[in-house]
């Protein structure tokens, strides 16, 4: 699927509860420019199998329908995120570990029901472009944890791994930082190796942000 331009965003809506898809389907409606809900469905497997599932920039994706478990959900954020398709996670859970196995199976970005139309839609324009969004509940959740066992960056690659959070690819990050994108991919590496080192694995960006997050290497005015 080609990247829309900010003027043509289209999402679909999973959730359970018709007041939700009623709310966010108003918020993206307000949004300027509007952000299109091509559909709204009850449950993912439901949306995967309809003809609209090949035309959605994001989806916007609750972790609880009915009785089923949030493992199931997680299972499902994998299969959407294999599609190609962004996860912008939805949902009433706000612990740590949720956030972090949401975002290390695919989804961009983690939202709380508690957070409405002014952090929904900028996290749905900030996916669509591959840059990170760090909600309140996201940002509360990765508060420094010493707990952790924290890599230690060089400046460089802490420098590297900020500007690449806030530009949507290693080539815009490369250009602000005046170094090739050759140069930007070893730096990502390095740090990628160095959470893999002492445990904590991040396979995807938005993974890699909580965690840096969690650890204190930035800060929430870093992004």
């Amino acid at each position: 699927m080609a990247l829309p331009g900010l003027t043509d965003i289209t999402v679909a809506l999973i959730d359970d509860h018709e007041v939700v898809h009623e709310g966010l389907a108003s918020w993206c409606g307000a949004a300027m420019p509007p952000i299109t809900v091509a559909g709204r469905y009850l449950r993912p497997t439901e949306f995967l199998t309809a003809g609209t599932a090949s035309r959605v920039d994001a989806v916007v994706l609750d972790l609880q329908f009915g009785d089923g478990s949030p493992l199931i959900a997680l299972d499902m954020v994998r299969t959407l995120a294999d599609a190609g398709h962004r996860v912008v996670i939805y949902s009433m859970r706000s612990d740590a570990a949720t956030i972090l196995d949401c975002l290390d199976n695919g989804a961009v970005t983690y939202l709380t029901k508690s957070e409405g139309r002014q952090h929904i839609v900028p996290a749905i324009e900030a996916a669509v472009t591959d840059r990170p969004y760090v909600s309140p509940s996201m940002a509360g959740a990765m508060s420094a944890d010493t707990r952790c066992s924290r890599p230690e960056l060089t400046d460089r690659e802490r420098e590297v791994l900020i500007q690449w959070f806030r530009t949507e690819s290693k080539i815009f990050a490369a250009r602000a930082l005046y170094i090739t994108p050759s140069t930007v991919s070893t730096h990502l590496g390095r740090v990628r190796a160095k959470y893999a080192a002492v445990g904590r694995p991040a396979s995807t960006k938005a993974a890699l942000v909580a965690r840096a997050l969690q650890d204190g290497i930035i800060s929430i005015d870093d992004l």
